[in-house]
């Protein structure tokens, strides 16, 4: 019977300070402090952290109530459960180090495609999701000077893990879905339970950047006035050997996605078919076009550009230009550029 780690991350945010940024996760655990938090049981969970302000509490620092039904259900089928909370990255990593495979010649640290293990990620964010697959692709990402023979020539790192994810927020799963929701995974404790020892791996492309994380859904970059209003911004936005815009023109809003999150802004469709699993990333660019009428009046129409390809770049003209990436907020200063691995990362599906 498998051993199955039911891994939550003791913040929702992916921020500075919190999981996934290299600073402690809300809790008040950093890296060299103590260790993960680990029980193992049928209905144990990991211990919450200190109490902070409410602008800081953490909505996975108490037990919660799907991550204890499903280490219920995984017991009940015979599995052994072991639930971790960890509150920073290298707590991350020590769960991360179970899937590690017997040694190499080369020296590399390798997943084990054989391994008995098996993850669930109980996730309150596509942040959080992302904050352990980022963990995932520096663990097994060769240094381009090491590159094995034995990786495909179209990936920079090998097949990762599979991950089970269980949904701790049940309204990202209707109006204002998330990653879970749009891949059609299942949602309930005992679903999850069931996908992870009955299911098989589905794999999936990822985006890697060059500012050294990983998108699973998508990015949106552009901003909005405190009335809600666009705001214009000039970027080279470039889709392999495709210009959208050369960043002479104002732009309203760039979506960048692998799978559809960003697909629509204020009823306007940006991205017409992305797809997780084609090897592709569809990248579209809103401009607004002034035109006149017949009479001479003129109005502003938005043209929408699409293109499709393995690798994007962003340059801004100018300025800061705000983005969301997996729901997470940053502001882009420099070049930035994603490419695809495709079929880089599983997750278990019924």
């Amino acid at each position: 019977m498998y051993d199955v780690v039911l891994l939550t991350l003791g913040s929702e945010r992916d921020a500075p300070g919190a999981c996934g940024s290299g600073g402690a996760c809300c809790g008040g655990v950093t890296d060299n402090e103590s260790g993960p938090t680990t029980e193992s049981g049928p209905t144990t969970e990991a211990r919450p952290g200190p109490t902070t302000s409410d602008d800081e509490r953490c909505v996975t620092d108490r037990p919660r109530v799907p991550v204890l039904a499903c280490a219920d259900a995984l017991n009940a089928r015979g599995a052994r459960v072991q639930t971790v909370t960890a509150r920073s990255d290298a707590e991350i990593d020590e769960v991360l180090a179970l899937f590690d495979g017997p040694a190499r010649p080369d020296g590399l640290t390798w997943p084990d495609p054989d391994s008995k293990t098996r993850l669930v990620v109980a996730t309150a964010s596509d942040g959080q999701l992302r904050a352990v697959l980022r963990r995932l692709v520096r663990r097994y990402a060769p240094a381009p000077s090491r590159r094995p023979a034995d990786l495909p020539g179209n990936r920079t790192l090998p097949d990762l893990p599979p991950v089970a994810v269980l949904p701790l927020d049940p309204a990202r799963g209707g109006t204002h879905r998330d990653l879970a929701a749009q891949l059609g995974l299942p949602r309930g404790p005992a679903a999850v339970a069931a996908a992870v020892l009955d299911g098989t791996p589905r794999r999936l492309d990822l985006l890697r950047n060059d500012g050294g994380s990983v998108t699973l859904d998508g990015a949106l970059l552009g901003a909005a006035d405190d009335a809600g209003r666009p705001l214009h911004w000039r970027a080279r936005v470039e889709v392999d050997d495709t210009i959208l815009t050369n960043g002479d023109e104002p732009l309203l809003a760039c979506a960048v996605g692998n799978a559809g999150g960003y697909a629509t802004l204020d009823e306007v469709r940006l991205l017409a078919a992305p797809d997780p699993a084609d090897g592709q990333v569809e990248v579209a660019v809103a401009v607004p076009v002034v035109v006149r009428s017949a009479l001479g009046r003129k109005r502003v129409r938005l043209e929408v550009r699409r293109a499709r390809g393995r690798a994007v770049s962003v340059l801004p003209r100018e300025g800061k230009v705000p983005y969301l990436d997996d729901g997470v907020e940053g502001e882009l200063t420099r070049k930035r550029s994603w490419w695809v691995e495709p079929g880089a990362w599983a997750v278990w599906s019924s």
